[in-house]
């Protein structure tokens, strides 16, 4: 790095992957690859707060990628930059996509003309069954199942709740919390398939 703040690459890997990191590597991230993911989310149905938002999670993932040495240096941190920020944008999208589609579900059934009512007490028992069966997975699995599954929130805002380090953390949790369901689960199929169908 030179005195006026300058980045080349590698020194900037070098100052990311320091304890602890210089603020003027953070800057210089925001200061020149910024405004491209920005420019990339604005037009892919995302806003500035979107992109603010996202930022911050690429630059955690980049970060965690140069500490756990998985950075090879193939591309350029630009190029690489923006890979991530896509990926993580795209998953994002997908994730208000289902959360749209379990609303669209959700108010469609609620017209008193339509709703069986006896599907309507199934489906009650069953979420009931299911409740049991998390509050077995302990505090930490339940959180996440419930915020995830139920009240719709996204990763970022499920991860406020929790004291893990970033979103990749908590979606690895919740991997491993499913796992546990499913084990738990598998002398019940009839529980199984509702859970998916639920899911």
């Amino acid at each position: 790095m030179d005195t006026g703040g300058r980045f080349t690459d590698f020194s900037l890997i070098q100052a990311l992957r320091s304890e602890p990191i210089p603020d003027e590597a953070i800057k210089y991230l925001y200061r020149n690859h910024y405004q491209m993911t920005a420019a990339y989310i604005r037009q892919n149905n995302g806003s500035d707060q979107d992109a603010e938002d996202i930022f911050q999670e690429v630059i955690l993932a980049f970060i965690e990628i140069l500490k756990k040495d998985k950075f090879r240096g193939e591309s350029s941190v630009s190029t690489f930059l923006y890979s991530i920020s896509r990926n993580i944008w795209l998953n994002e999208l997908k994730k208000r996509d289902r959360s749209r589609h379990r609303d669209k579900i959700f108010e469609e059934g609620r017209n008193p003309m339509e709703m069986d009512v006896s599907h309507d007490i199934m489906d009650r028992e069953i979420k009931s069954q299911l409740m049991l069966v998390v509050e077995s997975l302990g505090e930490t699995c339940k959180k996440i199942l419930l915020a995830f599954y139920f009240q719709n929130l996204a990763m970022r805002e499920i991860l406020k709740t929790l004291e893990y380090e970033n979103e990749q953390v908590v979606r690895n949790k919740k991997y491993k919390c499913l796992k546990q369901l499913e084990q738990m689960m598998a002398g019940q199929p009839g529980l199984v398939k509702s859970l998916k169908s639920l899911l």
